[in-house]
């Protein structure tokens, strides 16, 4: 299952990447709004994890 998560934390956006790697799934991390929505765009997601409170 492929993920992306859009996080503008970034100890947040490493913690979740490392947790969800290793019980297996393939996950791509976005630092902002915008390429968030481009890797949402361009990619092949089965699930998406947005940060509702993102600056952008």
């Amino acid at each position: 299952m492929k993920l992306l998560i859009v996080e503008d934390e970034k100890k947040t956006g490493e913690y979740l990447t490392k947790g969800l790697t290793e019980a297996g799934f393939v996950v791509d991390l976005a630092d902002n709004g915008l390429n968030g929505y481009h890797l949402a765009m361009t990619g092949d997601y089965d699930l998406i994890i947005l940060d509702i409170m993102l600056p952008d």
